[in-house]
Order: C-alpha cells, then structure tokens, then sequence
C-alpha cells in the first residue's frame, strides 16, 4: 500500500480524530480511505445517471409500464 501525507488545518485534524472516535474506525488512515471510497462511488454513480439521462426513452415509463413492472415483480418474488 503507497503512503500518502496529508496536512489539515488543526480544526480539520481534531473532526477527523472526533470521527475516527465516534465511528469506530481504527486509523485516520481507514476513515480518509472510506471517504474516498464513498466519493469514488458517487462519481461513478452520477456518471450513470448522466449517461442514462442522455440515452433514448425506450418505453414511456406510464402507469401502465409500473403495473407491469409490479405485476413481474410479484411473479418472480412466487417462485
């Protein structure tokens, strides 16, 4: 695992030491790395959404469409 320093204001250092405290997190180190994690997984997320968003409308998403999509549902949860 590469090193990486990081120099905080010492009212950033004292919310990430609380956090660390309150959440259970062993390290600063693990709280940092599951921040990046979580920001990673938004980013990838907003670009699906982008990207869905500018795709064609396949169906029109009807009350229609939803009963059929309950109505599968409910078919498959039978099984």
């Amino acid at each position: 695992m590469s090193t990486m320093n990081v120099s905080l204001p010492e009212a950033l250092k004292d919310f990430v030491e609380d956090q660390v405290s309150a959440r259970g997190y062993s390290t600063s180190s693990e709280y940092v790395r599951e921040l990046i994690r979580k920001d990673r997984d938004r980013q990838r997320l907003r670009g699906m959404l982008l990207e869905g968003a500018a795709s064609p409308q396949a169906v029109a998403a009807d009350a229609d469409y939803f009963d059929a999509l309950r109505s599968r549902t409910r078919k498959a949860g039978r099984r």
